[in-house]
C-alpha cells in the first residue's frame, strides 16, 4: 500500500482516497508516487486487455462469464503489478510531474519508448517484452486522447492534475464489468442509472458536433445518434483497433461488404439466428477519422432503401425499432437496449454536463 491507499481495482473509493491524501499531504512525494502508481496500473490494464484480445477467444470454456471474471482479474492484477514491481512507468510519471523537483526531458511516451526511468536505468525492466510493447501502445493511445498528464499542465498541483486524468481515463472502464460485448456493457451502465462518469461526458463532447452534422442530413436527433455510437462501442471504450494499435474510428460497427474498398479490421462477433446465438469472424470498415465514420454512417442510412423508415424518426422507440427491423443488428433485444440508452440517465447527464 502507498500512504494508506487500498489495492482494490474495483473499489469506488480508491480515487477518493487519493484525493484525500492530496488534500492532507499536498507536498508529499509519497502522495504523488501513489497517484503515479495508479496511472501505471491503468496502462498495465490496457496492455493486458490488448494481449487478451490477441489470443483465441473460442476455447471450450470461453464464454461471457469467464471473460467477465478474467477482466476483473486483469484489473486487480494490473494494480498489484504496479505497486509490487519496479516497472519504471510510475517513475517516469513521478519525475514528469515534478516529483522530488525532477525535471522532465521530454514526454512520458519518449521516456517509455527509449526505456528511460527516473533512476537512469531501463524503464521497463520488470516487464516482459510483450507487455512492454502493448504498454507503449496504450500510452500512445492515451496521449493522443489527451489523457496523459503533461508537465506544462500539471501546474502547482501535480497530484490533482493526475487524479483528474485518472478520473477521465477510468470513467467508463467499469461499464465492461457487466459483459464483454459493447452492447452488454452499455446496457449494464444504463440499468445502473446514476450520473455519467467524466469519461462518458468526454466521449459525448467529442462526437456531439459530428452527430449534429448527421442530424441535419438525416433528420434524426443528434442524441439518438450519440446513443447509437455509445451502445455500439461501450461509450467509446470498445472501438475496434488494428493489430498495430491504430483505431478504426468505426463508432457504429459497420461491417465491410464486398463493395467496401477501404481498410478493414476483423474480430469475432456474436450473432443471432432462430433464437440462438453463434460466433463468427467478421470484417468491419476502418476510417481515418471520426468525421469519415459519421459521413459513412449518414450515407448508409440515407442511401439504403431499407433504412427509409429510420430517416427523420424523432421517436426513440421508433428509431431503435426501425434499425432492428432493417437488419442493423441480429440481437433480438437490440431495439430495447438502444431505446434504453437514449432514455437513460447516463446520456442525459452527459448531455447536460
Amino acid at each position: 500500500m502507498d500512504g494508506g491507499f487500498q489495492l482494490n481495482a474495483l473499489d469506488p473509493r480508491s480515487l477518493s482516497d487519493l484525493q484525500r491524501l492530496s488534500r492532507e499531504q499536498p507536498d508529499s512525494p509519497e502522495t504523488l508516487r501513489a497517484a503515479a502508481k495508479q496511472f501505471e496500473a491503468l496502462f498495465l490494464q490496457m496492455a493486458l486487455k490488448a494481449m487478451r484480445q490477441a489470443t483465441p477467444q473460442n476455447g471450450l470454456f470461453d464464454n461471457e462469464h469467464t471473460r467477465t471474471y478474467q477482466s476483473l482479474l486483469d484489473q486487480q492484477l494490473a494494480l498489484q503489478l504496479a505497486h509490487s514491481r519496479n516497472n519504471g512507468m510510475s517513475d517516469v510519471l513521478f519525475r514528469q510531474l515534478g516529483g522530488l523537483n525532477g525535471k522532465s526531458g521530454g514526454s512520458a511516451i519518449d521516456a517509455l519508448e527509449t526505456g528511460g526511468s527516473a533512476s537512469g536505468g531501463t524503464g521497463l525492466d520488470g516487464l516482459d517484452l510483450a507487455v512492454a510493447a502493448q504498454t507503449a501502445k496504450a500510452a500512445a493511445s492515451l496521449e493522443r486522447q489527451g489523457l496523459l498528464p503533461a508537465t506544462e499542465t500539471a501546474g502547482d498541483d501535480p497530484v490533482g492534475a493526475l487524479i483528474a486524468q485518472l478520473q477521465a481515463a477510468r470513467g467508463s472502464a467499469r461499464a465492461a464489468v457487466g459483459g464483454t460485448s459493447a452492447v452488454a456493457a452499455s446496457a449494464a451502465v444504463e440499468e445502473g442509472g446514476g450520473t455519467a462518469p467524466s469519461g462518458k461526458e468526454a466521449f459525448v463532447r467529442e462526437i456531439w458536433p459530428h452527430a449534429q452534422a448527421v442530424s441535419r442530413e438525416t433528420g434524426i436527433p443528434a442524441r439518438f445518434i450519440v446513443a447509437h455510437a455509445a451502445l455500439e462501442t461501450g461509450w467509446g471504450e470498445k472501438i475496434l483497433h488494428h493489430a498495430d494499435g491504430r483505431s478504426s474510428y468505426n463508432l457504429f460497427n459497420i461491417k465491410a461488404g464486398s463493395a467496401w474498398q477501404g481498410e478493414t479490421v476483423s474480430r469475432t462477433v456474436k450473432e443471432y439466428a432462430g433464437g440462438t446465438s453463434y460466433s463468427e469472424q467478421a470484417r468491419f470498415r476502418s476510417y481515418g477519422s471520426y468525421t469519415e465514420a459519421f459521413r459513412d454512417y449518414a450515407r448508409l442510412l440515407s442511401d439504403s432503401p431499407r433504412y427509409a423508415g429510420v430517416l427523420g424518426q424523432t421517436d426513440a422507440a421508433g428509431f431503435a425499432r426501425g434499425l432492428q427491423q432493417a437488419g442493423y443488428a441480429t440481437d433480438p433485444r437490440y431495439a430495447a437496449k438502444l431505446a434504453g440508452v437514449i432514455g437513460g440517465s447516463t446520456l442525459k447527464s452527459a448531455l447536460a454536463a
